[in-house]
């Protein structure tokens, strides 16, 4: 396709070729990823549902399907999917003996190894272009496929050359059914759910903004102390009844109101 051809495509016909172009490979090589045929197809599917939500950026891209890849890897590797009910179970592995081994060996390697072999000897990228799409450093990078070859090697021992291994990584992914919905349906769907997520965004936002007004309308404009609920106290003795006085109290009533008032003669004791 020419530049001047490019530039004379609406973004539908540009996004259409695209898909046309990357995703039957790129569903075959996330099943090297995976292992699952039905996870392969949705990380596809919702890498490039981002891609037409920022076509003006991706469209731009020196590498657009490197964009799209990238992002289908990251979404096929999260290690979330194994917590959702429909990835708890396993798929059914391949028929073919030799295609079994070889995607029991995958699946065994680390996903950043695995990314790196499958990228390395799957795609075809060469060493700088693998290390700049895993995010790691070259060397970091022919650490990790050499150590990816050793163990599959140590695995399946026909696969320890790697001119071998990269016809049966090919031979794999071709011979599974796999297929990527048309490009309309991942357009349309992509754009339904964005306008679900925005929907929903909105009527979170006002839902916050009314109960943030409802609470300034009735929140107290001061401090008001909270007053203690009434217990009852333990301990204290009751109020005497009061009753007639006995003679000896009578007595000694009469006896203090003769006395002095004050005075040291009212503290002197007075003999019985």
């Amino acid at each position: 396709m020419t530049q001047n051809t490019a530039l004379s495509l609406t973004p539908d016909q540009a996004f259409d070729a695209l898909y046309a172009f990357c995703a039957p490979a790129l569903v075959r090589q996330t099943y090297l990823l995976t292992g699952r045929r039905e996870l392969a197809r949705e990380a596809v599917e919702r890498a490039f549902q981002a891609a037409w939500q920022r076509w003006p950026e991706v469209a731009r891209d020196r590498d657009p399907g490197g964009w799209v890849r990238a992002t289908a890897y990251e979404y096929a590797l999260s290690p979330w999917h194994a917590f959702r009910p429909r990835y708890r179970t396993a798929e059914p592995p391949p028929a073919d003996p030799d295609a079994r081994a070889l995607l029991k060996a995958l699946l065994r390697l680390p996903p950043s190894y695995r990314r790196t072999l499958v990228l390395y000897d799957g795609v075809g990228l060469d060493l700088p272009e693998t290390a700049a799409e895993t995010e790691a450093s070259t060397p970091a990078a022919a650490g990790r496929l050499t150590r990816a070859r050793e163990a599959v090697a140590a695995q399946v021992p026909a696969l320890a050359d790697p001119a071998v291994l990269h016809r049966r990584l090919m031979e794999l992914a071709s011979t599974e059914r796999l297929r990527a919905d048309a490009p309309t349906t991942v357009r349309i769907s992509g754009e339904r759910r964005n306008a679900f997520w925005t929907r929903a965004a909105i009527a979170f936002t006002v839902a916050v903004i009314g109960a943030t007004g409802l609470t300034l309308r009735t929140a107290p404009t001061h401090y008001e102390a909270p007053v203690a609920p009434a217990q009852a106290v333990q301990g204290v003795p009751p109020a005497p009844a009061l009753g007639p006085l006995s003679r000896a109290e009578r007595a000694l009533r009469a006896k203090l109101r003769r006395e002095m008032g004050n005075g040291p003669a009212r503290l002197a004791p007075s003999p019985g």
